[in-house]
C-alpha cells in the first residue's frame, strides 16, 4: 500500500493518500487545504481518486473538499450528524481569520462500519462521536492502520469545547470502538506523530 502523510493548511492537520500499488485507485482523506500538493502527490504516484473520506466537519479537516472533487470528480465522504458544523462554516472561518470555503453536504454518509473499498485496499468506519457527533475513524486491517481524525492522538484525545463536543461521549467512543483493536494498529491521529493502540492503551492519561 501507498500511504503518504501530507500536513496541510495553518492547523497542520494530517492529510493521508492511501493508494494500491497495482490498480493506482486511491482515498484521500481529510484533504483540508494545499489541494494542489495533494494532486501533485497523487500524480507522483500515478494514483486516480476514488473516495475523499473527510472524519469530520471542522474546518481545517474539510475546507479542501471541495476543490479536490473537483480536481479528481471522487465523491465526498463524511457523518451527516456534522451538518451542523457545516452549516457554520463561516464563523469556524471566522476563528481562523482566513476566507470560508466552499463546502457542500456529503455525497454519501460516512455511516458506521461502512466499508471504504477501492481496487485492492479495503477499510472500514468507526463511528467515534465526541470531539465532533459526526467524528469517524478510518481502519484498514488489513494493514494494521487506523486514520484517527481528532478522536486520539498520541498522549491525548481530542477537544470537547466546540459545538458538537462531548467529553464523556469521546471517552466512551474511543474505550468501546478503538481500544479493543489490536495493540499493533498504527494511529495515524489528525494531527501530530503517529502512535499505536498499544502504546496509548498503556500511557494516555485520558483513558486511565
Amino acid at each position: 500500500m501507498i500511504h503518504e502523510i501530507l500536513i496541510v493548511g495553518p492547523l497542520q492537520c494530517n492529510c493521508s493518500i492511501l493508494g494500491d500499488e497495482t490498480s493506482r485507485e486511491a482515498i484521500v482523506v481529510d484533504p483540508g487545504d494545499n489541494i494542489d500538493r495533494i494532486l501533485s502527490t497523487l500524480a507522483r504516484h500515478q494514483l486516480t481518486v476514488k473516495q475523499i473520506v473527510i472524519t469530520h466537519a471542522h474546518i481545517d479537516h474539510i475546507a479542501g473538499a471541495q476543490k479536490l472533487k473537483r480536481a479528481t470528480g471522487a465523491p465526498i465522504l463524511y457523518n451527516q450528524l456534522d451538518l451542523p458544523l457545516v452549516a457554520m462554516m463561516e464563523v469556524q472561518a471566522g476563528w481562523l481569520g482566513i476566507d470560508t470555503p466552499e463546502v457542500s453536504p456529503p455525497d454519501d454518509d460516512l455511516t458506521d462500519n461502512l466499508p471504504i473499498t477501492i481496487n485492492g485496499l479495503s477499510a472500514i468506519t468507526l463511528h467515534t462521536p465526541g470531539h465532533t457527533q459526526g467524528s469517524s475513524c478510518l481502519y484498514l486491517p488489513d494493514h494494521k492502520l487506523l486514520i484517527a481524525g481528532d478522536t486520539l492522538f498520541a498522549g491525548s484525545v481530542g477537544r470537547t469545547d466546540l459545538p458538537g463536543g462531548n467529553t464523556g461521549q469521546l471517552i466512551e467512543s474511543i474505550q468501546t470502538r478503538l481500544m479493543p483493536l489490536p495493540n499493533d494498529v498504527i494511529v495515524v491521529p489528525g494531527h501530530g506523530a503517529k502512535t499505536t493502540i498499544g502504546i496509548e492503551k498503556t500511557s494516555n492519561p485520558f483513558l486511565s
